[in-house]
């Protein structure tokens, strides 16, 4: 069984940083595209950033400038660095990766919810 293993988020002030990292536990896999979403009380989710098999990146516009993601091939992980956080930052963050198969077809794989809370 695939599955998404996080580490990172807590509680930080505004302009302080955090690493998140989310890792693939599964062996013998292809991973594709990556993703980490966030999700505020009362707010929609958001597609925070991607990163593709090829580390092609993109951001929402919230966060560009401010945050950096990345991925480790060889250890199926990706990671989001964020600085300069702000109280708007604060959310439950969560990463998705594109699982490829060997037909071409892929399935996603959601990891757990990690709490990120920005106060002072």
């Amino acid at each position: 069984q695939v599955q998404l293993v996080k580490s990172g988020g807590g509680l930080v002030q505004p302009g302080g940083s955090l690493r998140l990292s989310c890792a693939a536990s599964a062996i013998n896999i292809r991973v594709s595209t990556m993703y980490w979403y966030r999700q505020a009380p009362g707010r929609q989710r958001e597609l925070v950033a991607t990163i593709d098999s090829s580390g092609r990146t993109n951001y929402a516009d919230s966060v560009k400038g401010r945050f950096s993601i990345s991925r480790d091939n060889a250890k199926n992980t990706v990671y989001l660095q964020m600085t300069g956080l702000k109280p708007d930052d604060t959310a439950v963050y969560r990463c998705k990766a594109d699982i490829e198969q060997d037909h071409g077809s892929y399935y996603d794989v959601w990891g757990q919810g990690t709490q990120v809370t920005v106060s002072s």
